[in-house]
Protein backbone atom coordinates (compact mmCIF):
# COMPACT_ATOMS: atom_id res chain seq x y z
CA UNK A 1 0.00 0.00 0.00
CA UNK A 2 1.34 3.21 -1.08
CA UNK A 3 1.57 5.94 1.53
CA UNK A 4 -0.49 8.23 -0.58
CA UNK A 5 -3.60 5.92 -0.24
CA UNK A 6 -2.76 5.88 3.78
CA UNK A 7 -2.82 9.83 3.60
CA UNK A 8 -6.07 9.81 2.21
CA UNK A 9 -7.31 7.33 3.64
CA UNK A 10 -6.47 9.41 7.24
CA UNK A 11 -8.55 12.81 5.61
CA UNK A 12 -11.21 10.21 4.69
CA UNK A 13 -11.69 9.34 7.80
CA UNK A 14 -10.43 12.27 9.83
CA UNK A 15 -8.69 9.20 11.73
CA UNK A 16 -5.20 8.18 12.34
CA UNK A 17 -6.10 5.48 14.90
CA UNK A 18 -4.28 1.99 15.01
CA UNK A 19 -6.25 -0.63 16.19
CA UNK A 20 -3.78 -3.27 18.10
CA UNK A 21 -5.33 -6.96 17.78
CA UNK A 22 -3.55 -8.03 20.89
CA UNK A 23 -6.43 -10.91 21.63
CA UNK A 24 -5.51 -12.49 24.71
CA UNK A 25 -8.01 -15.65 25.19
CA UNK A 26 -7.45 -14.77 29.35
CA UNK A 27 -9.30 -11.89 28.29
CA UNK A 28 -11.70 -12.01 26.08
CA UNK A 29 -15.33 -12.73 26.81
CA UNK A 30 -15.93 -16.09 28.07
CA UNK A 31 -18.92 -16.74 25.59
CA UNK A 32 -16.95 -16.72 22.60
CA UNK A 33 -14.50 -19.61 24.25
CA UNK A 34 -17.59 -21.60 22.70
CA UNK A 35 -17.10 -20.59 19.52
CA UNK A 36 -14.68 -23.38 16.93
CA UNK A 37 -12.21 -20.19 16.57
CA UNK A 38 -12.50 -18.14 19.32
CA UNK A 39 -9.41 -15.64 18.42
CA UNK A 40 -11.31 -15.03 15.15
CA UNK A 41 -14.51 -14.55 16.50
CA UNK A 42 -13.46 -11.98 18.43
CA UNK A 43 -10.87 -9.79 15.72
CA UNK A 44 -13.77 -10.08 13.29
CA UNK A 45 -16.49 -8.49 15.77
CA UNK A 46 -13.44 -6.37 17.17
CA UNK A 47 -12.58 -5.28 13.65
CA UNK A 48 -17.10 -4.87 12.25
CA UNK A 49 -17.80 -2.65 14.78
CA UNK A 50 -14.25 0.08 15.02
CA UNK A 51 -13.13 -0.23 11.13
CA UNK A 52 -14.94 3.24 10.36
CA UNK A 53 -12.80 4.74 13.06
CA UNK A 54 -9.79 3.33 12.37
CA UNK A 55 -6.92 3.60 9.45
CA UNK A 56 -5.01 0.86 10.37
CA UNK A 57 -5.07 -2.55 12.33
CA UNK A 58 -1.50 -4.15 14.01
CA UNK A 59 -2.34 -7.99 15.25
CA UNK A 60 0.98 -8.39 17.58
CA UNK A 61 2.33 -11.68 16.35
CA UNK A 62 2.91 -13.26 19.72
CA UNK A 63 -0.58 -13.37 20.82
CA UNK A 64 -1.29 -15.77 17.94
CA UNK A 65 2.15 -17.59 17.98
CA UNK A 66 1.46 -18.54 21.99
CA UNK A 67 -1.54 -20.47 20.35
CA UNK A 68 0.78 -22.84 18.26
CA UNK A 69 -0.99 -23.71 14.54
CA UNK A 70 -4.35 -22.97 15.75
CA UNK A 71 -3.37 -19.20 16.84
CA UNK A 72 -1.51 -19.21 13.55
CA UNK A 73 -4.15 -20.59 11.36
CA UNK A 74 -6.47 -17.77 13.59
CA UNK A 75 -3.76 -15.21 12.18
CA UNK A 76 -4.11 -15.92 8.51
CA UNK A 77 -8.23 -15.92 8.86
CA UNK A 78 -8.15 -12.43 10.45
CA UNK A 79 -5.99 -11.40 7.34
CA UNK A 80 -7.88 -12.34 4.95
CA UNK A 81 -11.15 -11.05 6.42
CA UNK A 82 -9.34 -8.03 6.53
CA UNK A 83 -7.73 -7.93 3.09
CA UNK A 84 -10.98 -9.34 1.88
CA UNK A 85 -13.63 -6.84 3.56
CA UNK A 86 -11.21 -3.91 4.06
CA UNK A 87 -8.21 -3.77 1.65
CA UNK A 88 -8.48 -0.32 2.03
CA UNK A 89 -7.03 -0.66 5.83
CA UNK A 90 -3.54 -0.91 6.10
CA UNK A 91 -2.27 -3.42 8.35
CA UNK A 92 0.89 -3.88 10.55
CA UNK A 93 2.54 -7.35 11.59
CA UNK A 94 4.05 -6.51 14.98
CA UNK A 95 6.44 -8.86 14.67
CA UNK A 96 9.32 -7.44 15.90
CA UNK A 97 11.81 -9.35 13.78
CA UNK A 98 15.49 -8.71 12.71
CA UNK A 99 18.12 -11.23 11.23
CA UNK A 100 20.67 -11.12 8.48
CA UNK A 101 20.19 -12.16 4.68
CA UNK A 102 18.34 -14.98 3.78
CA UNK A 103 16.36 -15.26 7.19
CA UNK A 104 14.98 -11.81 7.08
CA UNK A 105 13.91 -12.25 3.15
CA UNK A 106 12.33 -15.53 4.29
CA UNK A 107 10.41 -13.33 7.58
CA UNK A 108 9.77 -11.08 4.62
CA UNK A 109 7.89 -13.50 2.25
CA UNK A 110 6.10 -14.87 5.57
CA UNK A 111 4.49 -11.67 6.26
CA UNK A 112 4.19 -9.88 3.14
CA UNK A 113 3.65 -12.40 0.72
CA UNK A 114 1.76 -15.18 2.74
CA UNK A 115 -0.05 -13.25 4.67
CA UNK A 116 -0.57 -10.17 3.09
CA UNK A 117 0.60 -7.57 5.35
CA UNK A 118 1.08 -4.15 4.32
CA UNK A 119 4.11 -3.31 6.95
CA UNK A 120 6.31 -5.20 9.55
CA UNK A 121 8.51 -4.03 12.78
CA UNK A 122 11.57 -4.30 12.94
CA UNK A 123 14.23 -4.71 15.72
CA UNK A 124 17.31 -2.71 14.63
CA UNK A 125 20.18 -3.88 16.44
CA UNK A 126 21.51 -6.47 13.71
CA UNK A 127 22.17 -3.19 11.67
CA UNK A 128 21.41 -2.60 7.22
CA UNK A 129 21.82 -6.55 6.40
CA UNK A 130 18.81 -7.31 8.51
CA UNK A 131 16.53 -4.71 7.34
CA UNK A 132 17.62 -3.92 3.77
CA UNK A 133 16.25 -7.31 2.91
CA UNK A 134 12.25 -6.19 4.45
CA UNK A 135 12.38 -2.89 2.29
CA UNK A 136 13.34 -4.33 -0.82
CA UNK A 137 9.54 -5.63 -0.99
CA UNK A 138 7.74 -2.41 -2.66
CA UNK A 139 4.66 -0.75 -1.45
CA UNK A 140 5.46 -2.93 1.61
CA UNK A 141 6.99 -0.78 5.15
CA UNK A 142 9.62 -1.78 7.40
CA UNK A 143 8.70 -0.24 10.67
CA UNK A 144 11.83 0.03 12.88
CA UNK A 145 12.02 0.15 16.56
CA UNK A 146 13.32 3.44 17.21
CA UNK A 147 12.47 4.70 20.99
CA UNK A 148 10.00 2.52 22.53
CA UNK A 149 7.34 3.33 25.14
CA UNK A 150 8.49 0.71 27.76
CA UNK A 151 10.31 1.59 30.99
CA UNK A 152 13.16 -0.73 29.72
CA UNK A 153 13.89 1.80 27.01
CA UNK A 154 16.11 3.46 28.74
CA UNK A 155 18.63 0.70 28.65
CA UNK A 156 19.89 1.06 25.85
CA UNK A 157 17.60 3.53 23.09
CA UNK A 158 18.44 6.77 25.32
CA UNK A 159 22.44 5.87 26.48
CA UNK A 160 24.48 8.11 24.31
CA UNK A 161 27.52 7.50 22.09
CA UNK A 162 30.02 10.00 21.32
CA UNK A 163 27.48 12.37 23.00
CA UNK A 164 24.61 11.30 20.44
CA UNK A 165 21.72 8.88 22.27
CA UNK A 166 21.84 5.16 20.03
CA UNK A 167 17.88 5.76 18.96
CA UNK A 168 19.02 8.96 16.65
CA UNK A 169 22.32 7.23 16.13
CA UNK A 170 19.38 4.58 14.54
CA UNK A 171 17.50 7.25 13.24
CA UNK A 172 20.33 8.87 11.20
CA UNK A 173 21.84 5.46 9.80
CA UNK A 174 18.27 3.89 8.46
CA UNK A 175 18.33 7.04 6.28
CA UNK A 176 21.01 5.85 4.57
CA UNK A 177 19.70 2.32 3.57
CA UNK A 178 19.12 1.00 0.04
CA UNK A 179 14.97 1.95 -0.44
CA UNK A 180 14.81 4.05 2.95
CA UNK A 181 11.62 5.69 1.52
CA UNK A 182 9.23 2.42 2.80
CA UNK A 183 11.13 3.21 6.32
CA UNK A 184 8.20 4.12 9.19
CA UNK A 185 9.38 4.28 12.61
CA UNK A 186 8.03 3.31 16.32
CA UNK A 187 7.95 6.34 18.62
CA UNK A 188 6.26 5.61 22.25
CA UNK A 189 3.86 7.83 22.92
CA UNK A 190 5.14 8.25 26.77
CA UNK A 191 8.72 9.65 24.95
CA UNK A 192 6.21 12.65 23.17
CA UNK A 193 8.61 15.36 24.01
CA UNK A 194 11.52 13.52 22.30
CA UNK A 195 9.16 14.12 19.22
CA UNK A 196 10.82 17.28 18.43
CA UNK A 197 13.76 16.08 18.03
CA UNK A 198 13.04 13.02 16.48
CA UNK A 199 11.27 15.37 13.63
CA UNK A 200 14.15 17.35 13.20
CA UNK A 201 16.09 13.51 11.84
CA UNK A 202 13.12 11.78 10.00
CA UNK A 203 10.49 15.18 9.04
CA UNK A 204 8.24 13.31 7.10
CA UNK A 205 8.66 9.70 7.77
CA UNK A 206 5.26 8.17 9.29
CA UNK A 207 5.47 7.39 13.17
CA UNK A 208 3.73 4.17 14.73
CA UNK A 209 3.16 5.68 17.88
CA UNK A 210 2.22 2.92 20.55
CA UNK A 211 1.06 3.67 24.35
CA UNK A 212 -1.96 6.55 23.98
CA UNK A 213 -4.47 5.46 26.29
CA UNK A 214 -3.85 2.70 28.57
CA UNK A 215 0.27 3.57 29.22
CA UNK A 216 -0.68 7.07 29.73
CA UNK A 217 0.19 8.52 26.91
CA UNK A 218 -1.10 11.77 25.72
CA UNK A 219 -2.82 12.19 22.10
CA UNK A 220 -2.44 15.65 21.82
CA UNK A 221 1.10 16.06 22.86
CA UNK A 222 2.08 13.42 20.45
CA UNK A 223 0.56 15.66 17.54
CA UNK A 224 1.79 18.70 19.53
CA UNK A 225 5.39 17.61 18.78
CA UNK A 226 4.88 14.68 16.13
CA UNK A 227 2.53 15.93 13.55
CA UNK A 228 3.04 16.98 9.81
CA UNK A 229 1.29 18.79 6.91
CA UNK A 230 1.03 14.64 5.65
CA UNK A 231 -0.12 13.87 9.35
CA UNK A 232 2.91 11.66 9.56
CA UNK A 233 0.98 9.53 12.75
CA UNK A 234 -0.07 6.54 12.98
CA UNK A 235 -1.32 6.24 17.02
CA UNK A 236 -2.10 2.96 18.05
CA UNK A 237 -4.82 1.83 21.18
CA UNK A 238 -4.97 -1.98 22.27
CA UNK A 239 -6.05 -3.10 25.21
CA UNK A 240 -8.50 0.34 25.71
CA UNK A 241 -10.23 -0.40 23.12
CA UNK A 242 -10.23 -4.44 23.03
CA UNK A 243 -11.14 -4.97 26.41
CA UNK A 244 -13.77 -1.54 26.94
CA UNK A 245 -16.00 -4.10 28.05
CA UNK A 246 -15.90 -8.11 28.50
CA UNK A 247 -19.32 -8.65 28.50
CA UNK A 248 -21.52 -9.18 25.28
CA UNK A 249 -21.75 -5.42 24.34
CA UNK A 250 -17.90 -6.12 23.97
CA UNK A 251 -17.93 -4.84 20.71
CA UNK A 252 -20.28 -2.07 20.51
CA UNK A 253 -17.93 -1.08 23.91
CA UNK A 254 -15.09 -0.95 21.21
CA UNK A 255 -17.02 0.84 18.90
CA UNK A 256 -17.18 3.62 21.27
CA UNK A 257 -14.04 4.25 22.28
CA UNK A 258 -12.49 3.93 19.09
CA UNK A 259 -15.49 6.65 18.03
CA UNK A 260 -14.19 8.78 21.24
CA UNK A 261 -10.57 8.43 20.04
CA UNK A 262 -11.24 9.46 16.38
CA UNK A 263 -13.56 12.84 17.83
CA UNK A 264 -10.07 13.77 19.15
CA UNK A 265 -8.18 12.82 16.63
CA UNK A 266 -10.23 14.97 14.19
CA UNK A 267 -9.76 18.11 16.34
CA UNK A 268 -6.01 17.54 16.12
CA UNK A 269 -5.77 17.05 12.22
CA UNK A 270 -8.37 20.55 12.08
CA UNK A 271 -4.70 22.23 13.00
CA UNK A 272 -2.93 21.21 10.42
CA UNK A 273 -2.19 24.45 8.60
CA UNK A 274 -3.30 24.11 4.41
Amino acid sequence: MKIAHLISQIHQKKSFLCVGLDTDLEKIPKHLLKEEDPIFAFNKAIIDATNPYCVAYKPNIAFYEAYGLQGWKSLERTMAYLNGKHPEIFTIADAKRGDIGNTSTRYAKAFFEELQFDSITIAPYMGSDSVEPFLAFEDKHTILLALTSNQGAFDFQTKKIDGQELYKEVLKTSKTYKNAERLMYVVGATKATYLKEIREIVPNSFLLVPGVGAQGGSLQEVCSYGMTKDVGLLVNSSRGILYASTGADFAEAAAEQAKKIQVEMEVELGKIRK
